[in-house]
Order: structure tokens, then C-alpha cells, then sequence
């Protein structure tokens, strides 16, 4: 049959937008959500670990059935898992038991080999984040195997210059500002990059969580925002491109969150309530009838377990 796609990563990209018509900013500002929970696996990930195994391929980095490597708070695990589920390629992913069971299961049931470093009490911090990655890297030396390293691999860009080009398109070119959380930086840097090069002045807006501001020039600490706020400035960051860093707390985030659900229906993860958070300070910042544009980041499916505890609560 025509028109089929060919597999599963096909139906990667291409996801919606939807305005917020009940959390809005009292300007009349208007805030446009990309919903990459659309993504197979219900993250913006996808994107990324398609273009970072595709790269890898092609240049031969990777070769047919080459086993890969990496670490992650999750959504890119998630997302690499199912790329190599599909592409052959053995995964062993470093994580922790910081990030959401849901998101370890989702791994593991998709074939990742899990190796689990342990947290403090289960929150993010640049200790952790610094332990995943050396044993990542053990990892690499002792098996051979292809290390996507996230958080310098530039690879990842290429997705998001195609996510630009929907944002455009849907947009009809009408975006005044960009607001996305930061975890490897590669979203931020690609989407506002080529957002750019089409509307120079689009405003574009980092995220960070409010526990750990390093890009805004604070303290690492520890927070409970899964996917971002890696505790120190990721390779990367690039300080030039933003125009303004807003820091958010995971408190925020969750609370957030939980209105997007209950006012918007859209069930969303804690990164994504801070981009609505984020957002509507921006929105507030610019003139009456601006448009900004934020990304619904993952589902909220990938924290089921985390939510429930905070409605028994």
C-alpha cells in the first residue's frame, strides 16, 4: 500500500501545535504549545537519537549492528531504545533510579541493558550526572561500542533545524519569542538557530530549573525537574543565543504541570511545566498580542508513579 511509512521512525516529527486558551497571559499575548508527545515514544527525543544514530551511520562511526552507549535521565534512553530496537544495534544505557520507573521500564522493555548509578534520595544533581557519564565512558573502552554522548554531540542539531522549519511553517512566520528548557542544550541551540536565521529577532528564552541556576550564573543544587539541569554549563550551551535565562522551581514545574492537565487537558511532564511557566513571564515581558512559542516536552504518562504520589499527598 502507498503512503504507509516504512517504519516506526517515520512517524517521528511532524507533531501539532495548539494555542493555551486557558492559561494565558493577561496581555492577550498568545502562547503556542509543539506537542512532541505526539513522538512514538511521546518525547521530543525521538528526534534527536534518529538524528544521532542516522549521522553515525552514514559517516560509519556506526557500522550495521554496532552496539551503542550512552547516559541519560531517561526521554533520550527511551527514544535510543527504540531507534536501535529498530535499527539492530545493541544499547547499554547508564541511568538512575533520580528518573521516573516508568521511563527505566520503557527502556528495558524496549531492550536497553540498564546500568542503574545511584542518587541522593532520589534527585538530580551535577554529582550524578558526572558519575553516569564516567561510567559511560567505562563502558565505551571496555565493549568498543558507539557513545553517543548527548551532551557534545553536535549530530543532534539536525533534527531540530527540521523542527524550526514546522515551527515556521505552522507559525506562518509569526514568533516573537522561543522558550525552551535546557538538558543538553542541543533544543534550544537548534531550534533557536534556525528560527533565526528566518526572523532575527525572534526572542529566544532558556529554562533552567530554580534549585540548580548554573547558566545564570549560580550554584549547582539539586532538583526534581527529570531531563534538565545537569548542574553544570553543558558544552553545548551557548551563552550567546539566549537572550534570557528564567529560572523556574520544581515546585513550579509540578504545580504546572498539573494545571496544563486540569485547565488544558494536556497531560505533560515537569520539563514542560516549566516552559509554561517560563513562557508566561516571557508573554507578560513582550507587547500586547505577542506570540511565543514553548514545547510540550514529553507525556505525562512517563510520570505516572512520581504524580500519584503527589495527589495521595
Amino acid at each position: 500500500m502507498t503512503g504507509l511509512p516504512r517504519d516506526i521512525l517515520d512517524c517521528i516529527g511532524r507533531t501539532p501545535m495548539l494555542a493555551l486558551r486557558h492559561i494565558v497571559p493577561a496581555n492577550g499575548s498568545r502562547i503556542l504549545l509543539k506537542l512532541e508527545d505526539r513522538n512514538p515514544t511521546g518525547s521530543m527525543k525521538d528526534r534527536m537519537a534518529l538524528a544521532m544514530i542516522d549521522v553515525a551511520e552514514r559517516d560509519r562511526r556506526l557500522p550495521s549492528g554496532g552496539p551503542v552507549v550512552e547516559y541519560t535521565g531517561g526521554s533520550t534512553g527511551v527514544s535510543l531504545a527504540l531507534v536501535c530496537a529498530v535499527k539492530g544495534h545493541p544499547l547499554d544505557i547508564v541511568t538512575s533510579d533520580a528518573f521516573s520507573r516508568e521511563k527505566l521500564d520503557h527502556m528495558a522493555l524496549l531492550g536497553a541493558q540498564l546500568h542503574i548509578v545511584p542518587s541522593d534520595d532520589g534527585r538530580m544533581t551535577e554529582k550524578l550526572m558526572r558519575d553516569m557519564i564516567r561510567v559511560a565512558g567505562v563502558l565505551t573502552r571496555d565493549t568498543g561500542a558507539y557513545w553517543t554522548d548527548q551532551m557534545k554531540n553536535t549530530d543532534q542539531l539536525t533534527a531540530y533545524d527540521a523542527m524550526a522549519d514546522e515551527i515556521w511553517s505552522q507559525t506562518e512566520g509569526r514568533i516573537d519569542a522561543l522558550v525552551q528548557s535546557v538538558g543538553t542544550a542541543g533544543s534550544l541551540r537548534g531550534l533557536g538557530r534556525g528560527l533565526r536565521l528566518r526572523a532575527p529577532g525572534v526572542r529566544v528564552v532558556a529554562v533552567e530549573p530554580a534549585e540548580s541556576p548554573v547558566l545564570s550564573g549560580g550554584a549547582p543544587g539539586a532538583h526534581r525537574i527529570d531531563g534538565i539541569g545537569a548542574g553544570f554549563v553543558v558544552p553545548l550551551w551557548e551563552p550567546g543565543l539566549a537572550d534570557g535565562i528564567e529560572r523556574v522551581s520544581t515546585e513550579a514545574a509540578l504545580d504546572m504541570a498539573f494545571r496544563l492537565a486540569r485547565a488544558e487537558g494536556l497531560f505533560a511532564g515537569t520539563s514542560t511545566g516549566a516552559n509554561v511557566v517560563a513562557a508566561l513571564r516571557v508573554a507578560e515581558q513582550l507587547p500586547a498580542g505577542s506570540t511565543v512559542v514553548t514545547i510540550l516536552c514529553d507525556t505525562g504518562m512517563k510520570y505516572l508513579k512520581t504524580y500519584g504520589k503527589r495527589i495521595e499527598a
